[in-house]
């Protein structure tokens, strides 16, 4: 397995010889508005849309924030055989399978399972929205969180999937004045995370890039650390590829 770091939430996975893409956002730096506020993006991808070139499915944690789904990423879409995503998101982008949570589809020869996921503390989804993450089984299983800051959310997944190989966490804590909590898994969380998992290797995404994010990789690397679990972390710099056996 090859995990390609782009920046953001954005990573390229190669399993089993089927190419994913992660929450493409592929825009430069600047103000991005959402609803009556802006967030701010402070570094572009390290590989461009065409750079990545053809992939078998996106798999998109939700559609509705730019973070997660910029312009030139849905300018992606259009290109990609499969996209799957919320439900939500598919009764708003044209081109995008709803993918209810516990249910499968297959590409190449994986599995791929939407699994839930919880964009905020609870009692806010009303103001977040809808989000997933996606459970891939092949030669190894992979968990990707998309934009969880529920650890309760994670033990539930751990108990109905069983063993990880391979954990993709979204962290960075990011908060925003939209509520009052973390929207993201800050570093603690995400080591916690691991550990219920008791995954073997595990890929932070979306930790950086965004002026919302409230902790940075030197946190992911102290938190782990502190959990014992340093040597399960993968903390690849813009554009380096993590190679998993």
């Amino acid at each position: 397995m090859r995990i390609t770091y782009l920046g953001g939430p954005t990573a390229l996975l190669e399993i089993a010889g089927t190419r994913l893409l992660l929450d493409p956002t592929f825009d430069p730096p600047g103000e991005y508005p959402i609803g009556t506020r802006s967030l701010v993006k402070t570094a572009g991808p390290a590989l461009t849309a065409a750079q990545v070139g053809a992939v078998d499915a996106v798999l998109l944690s939700h559609d509705h924030h730019p973070d997660n789904l910029d312009a030139a990423g849905r300018a992606y879409l259009a290109t990609a055989p499969l996209v799957l995503s919320t439900e939500a998101a598919a009764g708003r982008v044209e081109g995008v399978t709803g993918l209810p949570s516990w249910t499968d589809a297959t590409v190449g020869d994986i599995t791929v399972t939407a699994v839930p996921a919880q964009h905020g503390p609870d009692g806010t989804q009303h103001l977040v929205g809808d989000v997933t993450g996606f459970v891939i089984t092949g030669p190894l299983t992979v968990y990707v969180s998309g934009d969880n800051a529920s650890l309760d959310v994670v033990q539930e997944i751990a108990q109905r999937i069983g063993s990880i190989d391979v954990a993709v966490l979204f962290a960075g804590g990011a908060r925003t004045p939209l509520v009052d909590g973390f929207l993201t898994l800050p570093s603690a969380a995400a080591a916690e995370a691991a550990s219920i998992l008791d995954a073997a290797h595990v890929v932070p995404l979306h930790f950086e890039h965004w002026a919302h994010f409230t902790e940075a990789p030197d946190t992911l690397v102290a938190a782990f650390d502190a959990a014992g679990l340093a040597d399960r972390l993968h903390l690849p710099e813009p554009g380096e590829t993590v190679e998993i056996e």
